[in-house]
């Protein structure tokens, strides 16, 4: 199995469940983390990542880290400062349309959203809410080509877009999509020699479709054209997901492995949790368990059966223990607090 890994998690695409997935596999194994500073849960995000940033990165001593996954603004030259010349690096991606209008909701108090009532009203003319000056304008603008490191105001000029694409597969072994994300795990699976088990996961920071509304397609449209960098970077690397899938496992493989990964989560499901699912925040009993809510998104959670043996109630708090939590309880694992 590969153990040497970076993650670039980009925003509103699944990411935080394929986080818990390297947070768990890494506990198992006792793997390092690059944990930024202080226990934080982001790398400075928005600023593009600096080696400086990690935990215990000195540039003297020439300390590496097996794991790369918190949010961060993608530099390759920095990140190889902190993880072994053999890691494997992949990402996720999601459809822009779904992604901005999650971003909308999420971020909702970012400058260019705070004046409009609506996505729809945002977009019909979003030069005069959009600043490209401002610090948090990456969430309202192709927020995926920021998280890779490119301007997200950068000209969708065909010259352009392809130096972008190409610099994307230099750096990345593979790129996931998250609107088939069991899909993805098998290739995620594949690449990484993991075992099912490592792969099965429960959808965390997954908001209540209350506060979701399909928009007109004239909106798609306008919406695309807004995000025309990370429309390429999408269109491109779903194509070369399924051209991947076809080399590597082929399609009458990759069915039979959905479906064992689809069987394996219900009958954790089954196992673990109260009820069929997740459940809105008020419902959680646990507040442990209890998702940060952002926002104006609803974030699901869970609740867990009673009464589990130890290490079944282990393996289950593992699959639902939010990602704020989470990293925080590895933190302190990997740099205890030095007593007083």
């Amino acid at each position: 199995p590969k153990t040497d890994i970076v993650f670039l998690k980009v925003h509103k695409s699944a990411s935080s469940t394929v986080m818990n997935i390297l947070f768990r596999f890494g506990e198992m194994h006792n793997l390092t983390f690059a944990f930024p500073l202080g226990g934080g849960f982001q790398l400075y995000y928005p600023h593009h990542f600096l080696a400086t940033f990690v935990q215990g990165f000195s540039p003297r001593s020439p300390r590496r880290f097996n794991i790369l996954c918190h949010h961060m603004r993608f530099l390759q030259p920095e990140v190889q400062k902190v993880v072994p010349s053999s890691a494997i690096y992949f990402s996720i991606l999601r459809n822009p349309v779904q992604l901005m209008e999650s971003s909308f909701v999420y971020y909702k108090g970012a400058s260019a959203f705070s004046r409009v009532r609506s996505l729809e009203e945002f977009l019909r003319q979003p030069q005069r809410y959009y600043n490209p000056a401002s610090g948090d304008r990456h969430y309202a603008r192709n927020l995926m080509t920021f998280d890779f490191g490119f301007n997200p105001d950068g000209e969708a000029s065909p010259e352009r877009v392809q130096l972008m694409l190409k610099a994307i597969e230099a750096s990345f072994d593979f790129l996931l999509i998250s609107e088939y994300f069991d899909e993805s795990m098998v290739l995620l699976k594949e690449m990484l020699c993991w075992d099912l088990d490592s792969v099965v996961s429960f959808p965390l920071n997954s908001r209540d479709s209350s506060t979701k509304s399909p928009l007109p397609d004239s909106v798609v449209e306008k919406l695309k054209a807004w995000n025309r960098l990370d429309w390429e970077i999408y269109t491109h690397f779903n194509r070369t997901f399924w051209e991947r899938i076809e080399r590597d496992i082929g399609r009458e493989r990759l069915r039979r492995e959905v479906r064992a990964l689809r069987e394996r989560r219900a009958e954790l499901a089954r196992t673990c949790l109260q009820g069929t699912g997740s459940v809105a925040p008020k419902d959680i009993k646990d507040s442990s368990l209890r998702p940060l809510q952002h926002g104006g998104a609803r974030i699901l959670g869970y609740n867990l059966k009673q009464g589990l043996a130890r290490g079944l109630e282990r393996t289950c708090r593992r699959l639902v223990t939010p990602e704020l939590q989470y990293s925080s309880l590895l933190y302190k694992k990997q740099f205890p607090p030095q007593p007083p």
